[in-house]
């Protein structure tokens, strides 16, 4: 274990071995973004399917309704998972997140099993919202440091 003095914790070997793996950062990046990519992936091999969906929470007519949706999940996802512009990525799919959840996950009007399973899935993608925040927090720190590491331009 080493001493992490700017936090002044100790962690495991193995838990800094997966934090400074380079690979990490883009794992986690395919991680968060996966859900989009297979939900687009679907809506394109049944759009007809998928502008149903979109009418079922009033969203009328579905087709062009169900092709912003997929023009969402795949704009979002390669712009987090490129590095480039990871803020507009994760603004995309957490406004996406937040607008759907409000319409699908209608909690407040529900009874039963059905309220329980809502309001789960309700918070579930407000965590989602969240590690897209956090996504473009680091992204945004990791230019910050490169900036910083840059020699000054002399005028």
């Amino acid at each position: 274990m080493k001493r992490n003095t700017t936090i002044g914790r100790i962690d495991p070997g193995w838990v800094d071995a997966i934090l400074d793996w380079p690979w990490t950062w883009l794992v986690a990046r395919i991680g968060l973004t996966a859900p989009f990519i297979v939900g687009a992936l679907m809506k394109l091999s049944d759009l007809h399917g998928a502008a149903l969906e979109q009418e079922r929470v009033g969203l009328h007519p579905g087709l062009p309704w169900a092709l912003l949706t997929i023009a969402v999940e795949v704009t979002g996802p390669m712009l987090i998972i490129s590095g480039r512009y990871v803020w507009l990525g994760a603004g995309m799919l957490g406004i996406f997140t937040c607008l759907a959840n409000l319409l699908v996950n209608r909690f407040w009007e529900m009874a039963g099993d059905g309220r329980f399973v809502a309001t789960n899935s309700f918070f579930e993608h407000i965590a989602l919202i969240a590690g897209f925040i956090l996504a473009a927090l680091v992204a945004e720190q990791e230019y910050r440091q490169r900036q910083a590491a840059r020699p000054k331009e002399v005028d």
